[in-house]
């Protein structure tokens, strides 16, 4: 499995920084064939075929490795000025047009991402699709890949996309689902979570405003889903693949929302240019191969469901 690659000592400088490959920390949501969860809204969550979704949000250091590798002119806006000046924000920019490079924030490394519009989030998984190139966000880095984006009308996830952002049921089943069973919230419990300080308790999360900023993923260590995932309540609010009317989903809650929004029968939406503070968003990708099936592989070339409980 691949590691999360955690980039310390990343500073707010005048020069140039490196730039590294993003690693995401996979985790394997399986049970393929899974009924959907009843909602008020609809019936979500039922995903055919086995995927992997990210760990953890993606991060300011992450979003940083992307934006300087396509973003030295900043086009179609992939670092909002917001990221540096407006509250919670992350990453800086340096440099002038044609030369912009950008950092983290010095301590805000591992936080979440936010200030991304929806385009923003399929543009980051077509660069990883494609191998995170460097050079202009083009055809060739940002603006084909997993998705075609022409202007603002994105095409829908190709056949055959490596990396892409997740839908709703391909989130919502990470969130909720156990295997056999729906739970109501994402650290595996139907017990309401509490909004709490980072740390070991299990079902805690940051919202209510408690903590009073973001928090670094993965920071709740007892309170995963399921599948092993993180923060899919509190932190940031995350953009969805799906359509709903003119806009896309956002689901899990932030910082500042109630618990009760982070609640599986919690399901909002947004404009797809919509950037905010509080919005942020996770990829998912196809499973890797198993040893297995590349064994199988290697030898043709030499030869030349899930049950859900029922909810009152």
């Amino acid at each position: 499995m691949k590691q999360f690659t955690v980039l310390a000592g990343l500073v707010t400088v005048l020069a140039a920084p490196t730039t590294n490959a993003v690693n995401i920390d996979w985790v394997t949501v399986g049970d393929p064939g899974n009924a959907c969860d009843s909602q008020p809204q609809g019936c979500f969550g039922s995903v055919a075929d086995a995927y992997r979704i990210s760990k953890y949000e993606v991060t300011n250091s992450q979003y940083a490795e992307f934006l300087n590798a396509v973003a030295a002119a900043n086009l179609h806006g992939l670092y909002n000025p917001t990221m540096n000046s407006g509250p919670a924000g992350g990453i800086t920019q340096g440099g002038s047009l044609g030369s912009y490079f950008y950092n983290p924030i010095a301590g805000r490394e591992n936080m979440p991402v936010n200030n991304v519009s929806f385009y923003d989030t399929l543009r980051f998984a077509n660069w990883l699709h494609n191998g995170q190139p460097t050079g202009p966000a083009d055809f060739t880095t940002t603006e084909d890949g997993a998705y075609l984006l022409l202007a603002t009308s994105p095409g829908a996830r190709k056949p055959g996309a490596q990396v892409f952002v997740p839908n709703d049921d391909e989130w919502y089943k990470a969130a909720y689902f156990n295997g056999t069973s729906y739970f109501d919230y994402p650290a595996g419990s139907d017990t309401p979570i509490t909004c709490a300080a980072p740390g070991a308790t299990p079902n805690t999360a940051n919202c209510l405003g408690g903590v009073g900023d973001l928090s670094n993923v993965g920071s709740y260590t007892n309170s995963a889903s399921s599948y092993g995932t993180f923060d899919q309540g509190g932190n940031v609010r995350e953009w969805n693949e799906t359509i709903l009317g003119l806009n896309r989903v956002l689901r899990g809650g932030h910082f500042l929302d109630s618990a009760g929004t982070l609640a599986a029968s919690e399901r909002l939406d947004g404009t797809p240019l919509f950037e905010s503070y509080l919005t942020g968003f996770r990829v998912a990708s196809i499973p890797e191969p198993s040893s297995a099936l590349l064994l199988g592989l290697g030898l043709t070339g030499l030869a030349g469901k899930g049950r859900r409980r029922n909810r009152s």
